[in-house]
């Protein structure tokens, strides 16, 4: 007899499991997913600035911390290499980055088809060489001749890539395209193909545009979602990237909560939001509540329906103007009194 290990339920570990990241909130480390959107939504580009960022161990979108770089493969099946490093040139720029010395190595081979046994092997022994922690693959249609409406043939080849994330402990991100008329769809159910596409991704990144407004959503199996986050792509001299609109700079590695919070206020032109400011600082809703409370009631920020404001400390006078532009906050509003008489602060 080979009974499976069982535990009483009460045996079981009390402690929550920390979330490893490959890059803070965008990608869970050695998760396969979907980089998805319509067509001429900028996924490649966002392929491209997630494989530059880990490989270089700079934030993405100068925003998001990787937190476990290391060398990246990519295959750009459907742009000219002409194409690609005029793209990544722009985008090392936009970063403060020489390209040369980022281990980003680049397949290619004129073709790769994921459901041909000679190619796979191609393909994991160039693995096996590079070692990469990921392996961008820029778009799905192009790597395969199965119908992408038949789970039962898309099955077979979403299950070698999770072989290949299991087998060399990297992440897998696949580029793959959205339906035309998807836009009334959640952005996973607008996904084209079978529904195994959406159910096999670990993390998955969506990119939508709204007339000339482009927004991306993060979907994660293990941890938070977040979005839709309105991002555009900038250009700066030559280069040419993808860029979170109104973000703060990002702040340096050991900033407190507090001080990530505050620098985000220092940097709104306007009263901001409770969900904008977790945007911005990467934390959790109850830590931007609670970090909130604490600086209203040590007047260092100022509230009203507006949103928060940063106090000027010399005169404690808000330090953008006061426009009632932006939604309600999460905090309670405090009562006019306290029952005894007195007004509450």
């Amino acid at each position: 007899m080979n009974p499976l290990p069982v535990l009483q339920a009460s045996q079981l570990s009390a402690v929550p499991a920390q979330i490893p990241w490959l890059i803070e909130e965008l990608w869970t480390d050695q998760a396969v997913g979907i980089l998805g959107g319509e067509p001429k939504c900028c996924k490649s580009f966002l392929a491209l600035d997630i494989a530059l960022s880990v490989a270089a161990g700079v934030p993405c979108l100068r925003r998001y911390p990787v937190r476990h770089p290391g060398p990246v493969v990519y295959f750009p099946a459907e742009d000219s290499l002409a194409i690609v490093r005029q793209r990544l040139d722009g985008l090392a720029a936009a970063a403060a980055l020489a390209l040369a010395d980022v281990p980003l190595h680049v397949i290619t081979a004129v073709s790769l088809r994921l459901d041909l046994p000679a190619d796979r092997q191609r393909l994991e022994q160039t693995l096996g060489v590079l070692k990469p922690v990921l392996l961008v693959l820029d778009p799905l249609i192009r790597l395969h001749q199965r119908d992408e409406n038949d789970a039962s043939q898309m099955a077979p080849l979403l299950g070698f890539l999770r072989q290949l994330q299991r087998q060399f402990h990297l992440a897998v991100v696949l580029v793959h395209h959205a339906k035309k008329d998807g836009a009334a769809l959640r952005p996973g159910q607008a996904l084209r193909g079978s529904s195994e596409l959406h159910g096999w991704g670990d993390s998955n990144l969506y990119l939508r545009r709204h007339r000339d407004q482009l927004s991306l959503t993060i979907e994660h199996r293990a941890a938070a979602s977040a979005g839709p986050i309105p991002i555009t792509l900038r250009k700066s001299g030559s280069a040419l990237a993808l860029a979170l609109l109104d973000a703060a700079p990002v702040p340096p590695v050991g900033v407190s909560p507090q001080q990530r919070l505050l620098q985000a206020l220092s940097h709104a032109p306007h009263p901001i939001s409770a969900h904008q400011l977790r945007q911005r600082c990467g934390l959790r809703m109850a830590t931007v509540c609670q970090l909130l409370r604490e600086l209203c009631g040590a007047q260092r920020i100022h509230h009203n329906s507006a949103g928060y404001t940063l106090l000027d400390p010399s005169n404690r006078s808000p330090h953008c103007p006061d426009t009632p532009t932006l939604s309600q906050s999460l905090l309670p509003i405090q009562p006019e009194g306290n029952g005894n008489g007195k007004h509450a602060p």
